[in-house]
C-alpha cells in the first residue's frame, strides 16, 4: 500500500433503480477496502431521505453514509453528504447544504438550483479528496432518468465532473436484470458509456451455472464486463437510506423465552425509522410497523415515532383512530413512548407561528403532558451522550434533530439527564415516557432499561452495535469472495494513473 496521497481516487457506484442495492455495496467496499489498508471515505453527492444523522462538526447527512463512516472506522462527517433533502411533501423538500437546512423547494425550484448545488457538492468532494486515498461514491436513483439528465448532481452528471469510473450495480430479485443493465447503459451518452467499467448483479439465488450464458451475452453485447454475482443474504441488516422494513425478521427464540409485541404507527411523514431496528433486530421483540387502515392489534408498547411535519402527522393519527386505541392501549396497562415528533405529540400543544410545516396555527396534542412545543426555523442538531434520571449509572447516547423548542418540561419528572439540562417526560403513573433522542436503543444499557420498564424482565444478552459490525463484515466478507477485486483494483490504478498524467 502506497503512502496517503495527495489526491485521492473515485470510485462510484451507481444503480439501475432505486434500492438496487447501492447503499450496501457502498457500505461492503468501504469496510472492503479499510482492510486492505486503504484510508477510504464514503461520499454521496446528493440523497434524499428522512433518516438522517448528526455529525461531529454539527450537520445532519443521510443515515445510510453515517453506516458507511461507521464501515471505513470513521465518525460521520457533513462532507460526506453535502446535500441532503427531506421531503415534506409530495411535491416539495427541505434542502439541506453542508449539513444546515437552506431553504424549502418544490421538484421544480429544485431542479433549476442543482447547478448552485452542484458547486457544494464538488467542495465537499475536493476536501475529501485532500484527505483520504479512496473515495467510494453512492449514486441517487438511476443514472437513465433522462427527464432528470440535465444540471445532475447525482449520477453521471457528478462522474462527470471529477472524471471517475463507474460500476453500475442491478438487483436481480426484482427481476429484468438484464433490461435493466442493457437499458440503462443504451440510455447514457457514449462519453458516460465509457464510464461504465463493470456490472455487478446483487441478490442472486439459486444455481449460478443458469446465469452465465445472459452474462456472458451481456458481455458480447456491450462490452463491459460482469465483475461480480452477489447472493442474496438472508437476515443481512445495514440500516435502510428511506424504506420501512415490513417484513418480519426471523429470529431464534427459546420455547421459554419470554417476549413483547411493540407497535408503531407509519406517520406519512415518518423520519429516523432506523431508531428501531434496535428493537426490530432484538431476539425478544415483535416490532410491526402499521400502515394507514390497518387494524391497531394489542402490544406491550405503543411508540409515536419522529415525523417531518408533525401536526400533519399529529391529525392523521387522529384520523386513523389511533388517540382511541391508545387509550384504550393504556387502560389495559401498556406503555406508550414518544421519540422526537413522538415526543411533541404527547404534549398539550404544537404551535407553528411562522406556517414551517403548513399553514401558521396551533394544534391539540395528545394531553398526556403539559409542555408545549414551539416550532422554529433554526433545526437543534446535536450528539447527546446522557443518563437516565431514574438510574445515573445507565449512560446512554443518541441524537437530537428537531425544529421545535418544548417548553414546560418538568427536571424532576423528566426521563433524561444531558449535563445541565433534562430531556423528555415521565407520567407519574411511569406509564408514558417520551424523549428527543433518536438512536436511543442503539446502546445496549440503554435498551435493556427500556425494555424491562416496557415490560420485559428476563432477557437475553443482545448489543445492537456488534450485531451492525456483524452485518458490515459479513458484507465485505461476500464481496471479497464473489466479486472480482483484481479487476476493480485495476480499474482504480488506471484512474489514478490517468489523473496523474492528466489525461
Amino acid at each position: 500500500m502506497q503512502s496517503k496521497k495527495k489526491q485521492a481516487v473515485t470510485l462510484m457506484i451507481q444503480g439501475t433503480t432505486s434500492d438496487a442495492g447501492k447503499s450496501v455495496l457502498v457500505a461492503g467496499l468501504c469496510r472492503l477496502f479499510y482492510r486492505m489498508g486503504y484510508h477510504v471515505a464514503p461520499f454521496k453527492p446528493q440523497n434524499m431521505a428522512l433518516n438522517s444523522a448528526v455529525t461531529q462538526d454539527g450537520g445532519e447527512i443521510g443515515r445510510a453514509q453515517a453506516v458507511q463512516a461507521q464501515a471505513c472506522h470513521l465518525e460521520p462527517h457533513t462532507d460526506m453528504n453535502p446535500v441532503l433533502l427531506k421531503p415534506d411533501s409530495d411535491t416539495g423538500a427541505q434542502v439541506i447544504i453542508h449539513g444546515k437546512a437552506t431553504s424549502k423547494m418544490d421538484a421544480r425550484s429544485y431542479h433549476a438550483y442543482k447547478k448552485i448545488a452542484m458547486a457544494a457538492v464538488l467542495e465537499s468532494h475536493q476536501r475529501l479528496c485532500l484527505e483520504y486515498d479512496l473515495i467510494i461514491v453512492e449514486g441517487a436513483g438511476s443514472p437513465a432518468e433522462i427527464n432528470l439528465r440535465e444540471n445532475d448532481i447525482a449520477n453521471m452528471g457528478f462522474a462527470e465532473a471529477v472524471d471517475c469510473p463507474v460500476l453500475l450495480v442491478s438487483d436481480i430479485d426484482k427481476g429484468g436484470v438484464f433490461a435493466h443493465l442493457y437499458g440503462t447503459v443504451k440510455l447514457l451518452s457514449p462519453s458516460e458509456q465509457q464510464r461504465i467499467k463493470g456490472f455487478i448483479i446483487n441478490k442472486f439465488r439459486g444455481d449460478i451455472s443458469l446465469l452465465e450464458p445472459g452474462n456472458h451475452w451481456l458481455e458480447e453485447t456491450i462490452q463491459i464486463p460482469v465483475l461480480g454475482v452477489l447472493p442474496y443474504l438472508h437476515n443481512l441488516h445495514i440500516e435502510a437510506e428511506d424504506a420501512i422494513a415490513y417484513q418480519h425478521t426471523s429470529k431464534k427464540h427459546t420455547p421459554d423465552s419470554e417476549t413483547i409485541k411493540v407497535i408503531i404507527p407509519v406517520f406519512p411523514r415518518i423520519s429516523n425509522h432506523t431508531d428501531f431496528d434496535a428493537l426490530r433486530l432484538h431476539p425478544q421483540v415483535e416490532l410491526i410497523f402499521i400502515r394507514e387502515e390497518q387494524p391497531i392489534p394489542s402490544a406491550d408498547l405503543i411508540i409515536l415515532p419522529g415525523t417531518k411535519s408533525v401536526r400533519a402527522d399529529l391529525q392523521w393519527l387522529r384520523d386513523n383512530h389511533w388517540e382511541t386505541a391508545i387509550n384504550r392501549h393504556l387502560r389495559y396497562g401498556g406503555k406508550l413512548m414518544g421519540i422526537c415528533g413522538g415526543l411533541q405529540m404527547l404534549g398539550n400543544q404544537i404551535h407553528d407561528p411562522l406556517g414551517l410545516e403548513g399553514a401558521a396555527g396551533s394544534s391539540r396534542g395528545l394531553g398526556y403532558f403539559s409542555y408545549e412545543t414551539t416550532l422554529e426555523s433554526e433545526k437543534q442538531l446535536i450528539q447527546i451522550q446522557g443518563c437516565f434520571q431514574s438510574d445515573h449509572s445507565i449512560h446512554l447516547t443518541g441524537y437530537e434533530i428537531h425544529a421545535g423548542s418544548t417548553q414546560l418540561i418538568d427536571e424532576h419528572s423528566s426521563l433524561i439527564k444531558i449535563q445541565d439540562r433534562a430531556d423528555g417526560a415521565v407520567s407519574k403513573d411511569g406509564q408514558i415516557i417520551s424523549t428527543y433522542l433518536h438512536g436511543i436503543f442503539d446502546h445496549p444499557q440503554a435498551c435493556r432499561h427500556l425494555l424491562s420498564w416496557a415490560g420485559l424482565t428476563a432477557q437475553t444478552p443482545y448489543d445492537y452495535r456488534d450485531f451492525q459490525e456483524q452485518g458490515i463484515n459479513l458484507l465485505a466478507d461476500t464481496l471479497e469472495e464473489n466479486l472480482n477485486m483484481g479487476v476493480i483494483l485495476e480499474i482504480i490504478k488506471k484512474s489514478e494513473e490517468d489523473h496523474s498524467s492528466g489525461k
